[in-house]
């Protein structure tokens, strides 16, 4: 069929229900087939929604009637018909088809693709071509394009820059975590774990107010239900502001965009089940924590003490700030400017019983970073084009990052990680 004339002629599922119109061409999957004695039903799904097509024996050719439940699940069809209301049908209208097209047909299933699917994660990763099928699964990757967009919008309305930073690096930007080596000609390389060290130098500039959305990877022997090996990071960068400023900044952009989710992803909530609410926020000083949770100071928040956060503090984004330096990274600013403070103005953000954030006011003095980095074990030298950035007029800055998958799943509800990724990448996933 010729694309061209296929695309002028047919129309979106939804529109079907939106207009009025006497005939409608529609393409789509086959999602079901059932037959009824002399009826035969066919459910053609799109991105926009589903449509019944009924063939009625003696009304029908005898061709679509023969062919209307015999169509494999997920096989691409045309269908060219009348367009009737009824009450049976799901949205009220169905279409009386004069045509059927099998443009694509299906092969026999790998997986399961209903809503109801039982197929184990694992096996659903293996086809996630075909797990996207099902509408649940493309309701939290439309959720998750809100997301994106949303915090796209946000900073773009705030005036900050979107900047494009290098995912291959000579050394760590955070010192400490593991890497993936990458060859770069005749010189050691990594692939990214965070664009934190770039987006400082931006921030130190009359740039001013940066933010990125960028992949990042970690090398990690990890195999939890919330860690990944590449995800996607929701980075901010601020010129003279600290944590306070920018936690503030934080609480509003998601409160934006859940506003917006809630509004503008109605069919998809409704699809998951969600109970999703604007959050409120509440601050804590890591003191203020220890007390609440009964944790040993100098220790980080425990799996368990975030979940006890949310428990004290439900539908909230619960920001702890003031942390001891011992426990932040290396850039991260220790409190009044003294290189032996034990606090920092470090902070991390909790948000339905799981951390999303790690931020906080840097260090923005080229003296006392190196004092920093000698304090962690990590050698100056290694990071001199980074503190030299620090030498020209380099004011006070701060910023964070969100892992946009971990955002997603915690608004999605879902239980596992993988689930809020397309395409997951962990130590046992290469593929596809």
């Amino acid at each position: 069929m010729n694309l061209e004339k296929l695309n002028k002629e047919t129309v979106c599922i939804g529109d079907v229900f939106k207009n009025s119109y006497k005939e409608a061409a529609v393409v789509g999957w086959v999602d079901n087939t059932r037959e009824l004695g002399k009826i035969k039903f066919l459910i053609l799904k799109d991105r926009t929604g589903k449509l019944q097509v009924t063939s009625v024996k003696g009304k029908a050719s005898d061709k679509i009637f023969d062919i209307a439940d015999k169509i494999p699940r997920e096989s691409v069809i045309y269908v060219k018909g009348s367009v009737k209301e009824s009450r049976q049908a799901p949205g009220g209208k169905e279409i009386i088809p004069e045509r059927i097209d099998v443009l694509n047909p299906s092969e026999a299933l790998p997986i399961d693709v209903s809503e109801f699917s039982k197929t184990e994660l694992p096996k659903r990763l293996d086809n996630r071509f075909l797990d996207l099928h099902r509408e649940n699964i493309r309701a939290i990757f439309r959720i998750q394009s809100e997301i994106a967009f949303r915090f796209r919008e946000f900073f773009y309305k705030k005036g900050f820059y979107e900047v494009q930073l290098p995912s291959v690096i000579s050394a760590s930007s955070e010192g400490g975590t593991e890497l993936f080596k990458v060859e770069y000609f005749e010189k050691k390389a990594y692939l990214a774990q965070s664009p934190q060290l770039y987006k400082q130098m931006l921030a130190c500039s009359p740039v001013a107010k940066v933010f990125t959305i960028t992949p990042v990877w970690r090398a990690e022997k990890h195999n939890t239900i919330r860690h990944l090996n590449e995800s996607r990071q929701m980075d901010i960068e601020v010129a003279f502001a600290g944590q306070m400023e920018v936690m503030k900044i934080e609480e509003e952009v998601l409160r934006y965009i859940i506003e917006n989710i809630i509004k503008n992803c109605i069919d998809e909530i409704k699809v998951l089940g969600l109970k999703l609410k604007v959050p409120k926020a509440k601050y804590l000083s890591y003191d203020e924590a220890v007390k609440l949770l009964g944790m040993k100071y100098g220790e980080d928040l425990s799996p368990e003490n975030e979940k006890e956060l949310d428990r004290h503090f439900p539908d909230t984004i619960v920001f702890v700030h003031s942390w001891p330096a011992s426990l932040k990274p290396f850039y991260i600013m220790p409190k009044d400017e003294k290189s032996d403070a034990k606090l920092s103005e470090g902070f991390d953000a909790i948000y339905r019983g799981l951390e999303i954030t790690s931020g906080g006011q840097r260090i923005h003095l080229p003296e006392l970073l190196i004092k920093r980095l000698k304090a962690k074990g990590l050698n100056p030298k290694d990071f001199k084009e980074y503190v030299d950035s620090f030498r020209y007029g380099a004011p006070p800055h701060a910023g964070w990052s969100i892992g946009l998958e971990r955002l997603t799943m915690l608004i999605t509800e879902q239980k596992n990680i993988r689930e809020a990724v397309l395409f997951p990448r962990d130590r046992d996933r290469l593929t596809p």
